[in-house]
């Protein structure tokens, strides 16, 4: 069985490693970053979600129906902090994150040491062919592939939206109308990846 955390230790060895983390909507990528980063030492774990654009912005540009798609996020953003942490810095950088309770980024949330050996980032599309998401992949050591089983990544996505806010029959709603499409276009990129992470080992791990 493939052993995510002694993977990760070894893209570290030989200096500063980005590993990418991609997946559908609800596949576990957030769970398996987490635990990669928890485990490796000198890891530290950014997701891309920090670059969702605020909603205020999401408003302006009629998009905040389908928060989530591509165009929902500050992908160029999301591609300059990449090559910052690829480059490596003197001092701290500083990454945003995304506040679940609030539905919305806070800016400089997650401190970089230079000394991190490891970034563990995630996101659904980081291996979508539109650019600037070859640009991002570039930036990055590896990019793994979360597959969950697509009944228990639909019912945990379900789950999540309830979890945060949105009655049974609108998260259901939400996970057809708007995360339904954003999963068939990451699908499609499963087999750009340098590893396919299994729904087996996916599953040992605490969501």
């Amino acid at each position: 069985m493939i052993d995510p955390v002694a993977r990760a230790t070894a893209l570290a060895a030989g200096g500063r490693a980005l590993l990418g983390i991609a997946g559908a909507p609800g596949s576990g990528k957030t769970t398996l970053a987490a635990h990669v980063a928890a485990a490796v030492p000198g890891a530290v774990h950014v997701p891309m979600d920090g670059f969702h654009l605020a909603d205020v912005a999401l408003d302006r540009l009629g998009r905040r129906d389908r928060k989530g798609a591509p165009d929902t996020f500050d992908a160029a953003g999301y591609l300059a902090l990449l090559r910052r942490l690829r480059t490596g810095e003197s001092g701290p950088v500083y990454a945003p994150m995304f506040e679940r309770d609030l539905e919305q980024p806070l800016a400089g949330a997650i401190a970089v040491p230079p000394d991190a050996r490891l970034v563990v980032t995630e996101g659904n599309y980081l291996l979508l062919p539109d650019e600037p998401w070859p640009a991002v992949a570039a930036e990055l050591t590896e990019v793994w592939f979360c597959d969950l089983r697509e009944e228990l990544r639909l019912r945990r996505l379900v789950d999540r939206h309830v979890r945060f806010g949105k009655a049974p029959g609108a998260a259901e709603e939400w996970v057809r109308r708007v995360d339904g499409p954003n999963a068939e276009r990451v699908a499609a990129t499963r087999d750009r990846a340098d590893l396919v992470v299994p729904s087996a080992v996916l599953e040992t791990l605490r969501p």
